[in-house]
């Protein structure tokens, strides 16, 4: 984890001294020269093997690609593994299971279930004997035919001894053995083609030990947007790379900040000897496989490609800064639709050679590759706002992201991370506070050192909705800790830590220093006992854990409080308990833990837990305390687990296929429904529209710990109210809040119609509850939310509001003028991250849609409520100048009952320009409609629909 610390991640306990391992020594010391073409052999038939972390719905990050795991393939190699033991080749590979491949001719045939034009496929090669690498190359077919010789090394692998690791052979403890290239196939084959990784020599390497392949179907490469600057054209980089393009690209960003203008990476590659400090400017490419940074300085070694921050003095990093490096953070920063591939074969923890670096506030990194570094980005605050998505970070020397140092409000989502060297995404509170960072719908594959997940100290930090699978030693999945320099006192864990809706997959290994497991998900509290923080784990699967499912170590923790949390396989425990803790148990169940005894306890009583309802299969009264048994693996699904309701859900509930009906209901009904609604703040995309729109199981969430909390919705009229109806989904677990609620004739004027109480919800009595209220006219309701036992927000699936008829008829139809979609309800194929579909309805031009990438058609429709003259639609981008010039692929649609559509405007090409507002107007043939659909096929600026208003009007 360290980058330029001086503190080793795991200091040395009992250090233990293996012998490399004889096969691996005699596979990298060994090349024979046979070279030709075929083998006859009879392939190995596909077959199943462990869980893949692509296996769970709902979780991890939506990727561009379809992964096959070698061994489910036919193949003419040797399947090796399982294996779990840190040293060994399958130990690292996915699923820790692989295929070798050791005489000409011998393959692994993959066939497609999709479309695909490109692979990247993850593999190994021996080392040599000097342990610099080899290089070779390995054949690439289609249906027999030869695509290309892909080249293959062992350069970026094969690591040695203690942390933090060498390159000399002769050390103990070879490692990292993997690597992963890519290559386009120069044409698209459909779902159905042989594709093959096939020996076409042995002369350069012995072996080739293929692991898995990723197909994806990459798009075209992405036009440069209107009024950019091009590196090329203007600045004069080298898109050969054959030259160092450096001054060149730091050229181009100092003049896009001073112009205000986008700086342009058009296709190539492009050699970076040192860092581009970038600040006030967006970089972007034309795509991540297309657009390529890459490079190393050839003398200064410690100089890399990379985009960078500018240092906070006196902040996270302590080594030298140049003047041009200086007087950061850096705000208000864009890197998008590139790759950096780095270089780097060796582990210096002082030298800054990561993809990138410094410190960025107010800043996005969307849809860039990162390959070959130390650090995917390593991110030294203080620092505000700073939010990674989209991306992927592959083949680290250490970790994939470290915020580090005094970094709030941040974010890595939707990031797809496989191969690091030390932790895949931390968050390290050195000497000055971490605070609301949060990990959320991330995969991580293979982690070689330390976890996927961790927080070293951190205030009010959310680890959710990840899928991990397959760490290798010195860590687990997830690590919740008060360790490492500078984590004590206020940088310490602290406030609610909320780990929610996690899978952890054959997390957990054994570690060399201790001599013994760790856990799955595990706790310490190395520098300070971890008190007065609130620490939830909830709706949580543990699957095949390779030692504990839960740990915990080094120090007094308390404030874990564990709700339905499903542990299915583990190799020694359900818990192994070396550290006094205080801890509840809700609705946890253990299923197929190896150990006859679940717990393991030498601290006896010292480890209190406090049980709630539903536990099941790892408890004990009377705990083992003994010698450390070797490990049973294989004990977990081979399928993924049933889904039960979460007590947290997580952030996105899929939109209905078909819009509901959202016509007021008739007298007596409820008046809420489909109504304007306003809140006090909504978390992510628990947006208040929810609370109205008549579906139980979408709801709004304010943000939490921040009582009180409003929610009001406005009747249209005066009318005659009654009674509310408050609901919450209906596999919610029970919950108390305590509410008031309140009206108003004018919005600004209010009265107490039922004075703050507790109200419970109950999922035996249908999580609703019914406030009576004195009967009287009120245009406004507004509930206040001051409490909740179930979780530290307000909530609400459904705010509904009965009475009598109205004393002032409201309107049932938006007026005959004006935008007749503005605040309807709106349903939508899909989104990306808080993008939703309510943002192009809100008159606000600032806000916007957008669909998931890579994943045309997508559809975007309006309900105006009842049947309405359509003639014109206007749509809209945000205005700003870094909503550059594109072109996007649209078709209208109209229907009177939301599931006949009929085409009103044919699919077209339709440019949003910023030099006229980034505005267009489509005419429609006049006629009557209630729902208009938009659909999105193509977008010239971003590979996703995007709208920041979508308007109809009836002339």
């Amino acid at each position: 984890m360290p980058d330029h610390a001086t503190a080793t991640p795991h200091p040395p306990r009992r250090v233990r001294t293996r012998a490399v391992v004889a096969a691996l020594v005699g596979a990298a010391l060994t090349a024979t020269s046979l070279t030709v073409v075929a083998l006859t052999s009879t392939a190995t038939p596909a077959q199943a093997a462990g869980l893949s972390p692509f296996d769970i719905p709902g979780r991890g990050a939506t990727v561009p690609f379809v992964e096959h795991e070698a061994e489910e393939v036919a193949h003419t190699g040797t399947r090796i593994g399982p294996d779990r033991r840190y040293g060994t080749l399958p130990s690292e590979a996915s699923g820790r299971e692989a295929v070798t491949l050791d005489a000409v001719g011998e393959y692994v045939e993959f066939t497609l279930t999709a479309p695909a034009n490109a692979v990247t496929f993850r593999y190994s090669l021996p080392d040599n004997a000097a342990g610099t690498g080899r290089d070779a190359s390995i054949d690439l077919r289609a249906n027999g035919t030869l695509v290309r010789a892909v080249p293959v090394t062992s350069r970026y692998g094969w690591y040695y001894g203690g942390y933090p690791f060498n390159n000399n052979p002769g050390d103990t403890n070879p490692h990292h053995f993997y690597d992963e290239t890519r290559a386009m196939f120069g044409t698209t084959h459909p779902a159905g083609t042989k594709i093959r990784l096939q020996v076409s020599s042995t002369a350069q390497s012995p072996t080739f030990t293929i692991d898995l392949a990723d197909f994806e179907l990459v798009g075209a490469p992405i036009a440069k947007p209107a009024g950019a600057l091009d590196v090329v054209t203007d600045f004069g980089a080298d898109p050969t790379g054959a030259t160092d393009s450096t001054a060149k690209f730091q050229a181009a960003v100092d003049a896009g900040r001073a112009q205000g203008r986008a700086v342009w990476v058009p296709t190539g590659t492009f050699t970076l000897w040192d860092h581009v400090v970038v600040d006030g400017v967006t970089l972007r490419g034309a795509g991540p496989w297309y657009s390529v940074l890459g490079g190393r300085h050839p003398t200064d070694r410690k100089r890399a490609a990379g985009i960078y921050g500018k240092y906070v003095p006196g902040g996270g990093y302590t080594g030298e800064i140049r003047p041009h490096e200086a007087g950061g953070p850096s705000r208000n920063v864009t890197l998008r639709d590139f790759a950096i591939i780095g270089d780097i074969r060796e582990r210096v923890d002082d030298d800054q050679v990561n993809a990138i670096g410094g410190a960025m506030s107010n800043s996005v990194v969307d849809n860039v590759w990162m390959q070959h570094t130390k650090v995917g980005a390593w991110m030294d605050g203080p620092m505000d706002n700073f939010t990674i998505r989209n991306s992927r970070i592959l083949d680290q020397t250490a970790d994939g992201v470290n915020f580090h140092w005094g970094v709030t409000n941040s974010t890595v989502t939707n990031t797809f991370v496989r191969n690091t060297g030390d932790d895949a995404l931390a968050m390290w509170a050195q000497s000055v506070p971490n605070v609301n960072n949060s990990f959320t719908r991330n995969t991580i594959g293979v982690t070689i050192l330390a976890n996927h997940l961790v927080t070293y100290g951190g205030r009010d930090i959310s680890i959710t909705d990840n899928v991990t699978a397959d760490s290798v030693t010195n860590g687990g999945g997830i690590h919740v800790a008060n360790r490492y320099p500078g984590v004590t006192g206020p940088t310490a864990v602290s406030g609610t830590i909320t780990v929610a809706r996690n899978t952890l997959i054959r997390n957990g290994n054994s570690d060399y220093n201790w001599q013994f497991g760790v856990g799955a998900i595990w706790f310490s509290a190395l520098n300070e006992p971890i008190q007065g923080a609130s620490i939830n784990v909830t709706d949580t699967d543990i699957l095949d854990s390779s030692y504990a499912a839960l740990h915990w170590i080094e120090g007094q923790t308390s404030g874990i409080s564990l709700n339905n949390v499903r542990i299915d396989g583990a190799g020694t425990y359900a818990l192994q308990v070396q550290a006094a803790s205080q801890v509840s148990f809700t609705n946890v169940r253990a299923t197929g833990i190896a150990q006859a005894n679940p717990i393991h306890n030498c601290v006896g009583s010292g480890f209190q837990i406090t049980q709630g309802a539903g536990n099941s299969g790892w408890y004990t009264p009377t705990p083992y305390c003994g010698p450390w048994p070797q490990p049973q693996w294989g004990g977990g699904p081979t399928s993924p687990p049933p889904t039960t309701p979460p007590t947290t859900p997580p952030p996105t509930t899929p939109p209905p296929t078909t819009p509901p009906p959202t016509t007021p209901p008739p007298t007596g009904g409820n008046l809420a429904q489909g109504r304007p609604v306003t809140a006090t703040s909504a978390n992510q995309n628990y947006v208040p529209a929810n609370a109205v729109d008549g579906n139980a199981a979408s709801y709004w969430e304010s943000a939490n710990n921040a009582f009180p909390q409003s929610l009001t919705v406005d009747l249209g009229a005066a009318r005659t109210v009654d009674r509310v109806v408050l609901k919450l989904p209906g596999g919610w677990e029970r919950r108390t809040q305590t509410l008031s609620v309140l009206g108003s004739t004018d919005g600004s004027s209010w009265a107490t119609l039922a004075g703050s109480a507790g109200r419970t919800f109950d999922p035996a009595g249908g999580n609703s509850v019914a406030i009576t209220l004195p009967a009287g006219d009120r245009r406004f309701v507004r509930l206040t939310v001051t409490g909740n036992t179930g979780w530290p927000a307000a909530q609400l699936s459904e705010f509904e509001v009965y009475g009598g008829g109205p004393t002032t008829p409201p309107p049932t139809t938006p007026p005959p003028a004006g935008n007749l979609a503005l605040g309807r309800p709106v349903a939508e194929t899909s989104h990306a991250d808080v993008y939703v579909a309510a943002n192009a309805v809100d008159g606000n031009p600032n806000t916007y849609w957008e669909s998931t990438s890579n994943a045309f058609p997508q559809s975007l429709t309006v309900d105006l409520g009842s049947a309405r003259p359509v003639s014109r639609i206007v749509l809209k981008l945000p205005p700003a100048s870094a909503w550059q010039t594109r072109t996007q692929t649209v078709a209208v649609l109209g229907s009177t009952d939301g599931s006949s559509f009929g085409t009103l405007k044919g699919a077209a090409g339709h440019t949003f320009d910023p030099a006229s507002g980034n505005t267009v107007t489509i005419s429609v043939p006049t006629g009557e409609r209630r729902f208009v659909r938009l659909t999105f096929t193509g977008n010239t600026g971003w590979p996703a629909g995007q709208l920041a208003e979508f308007e109809v009007h009836a002339t």
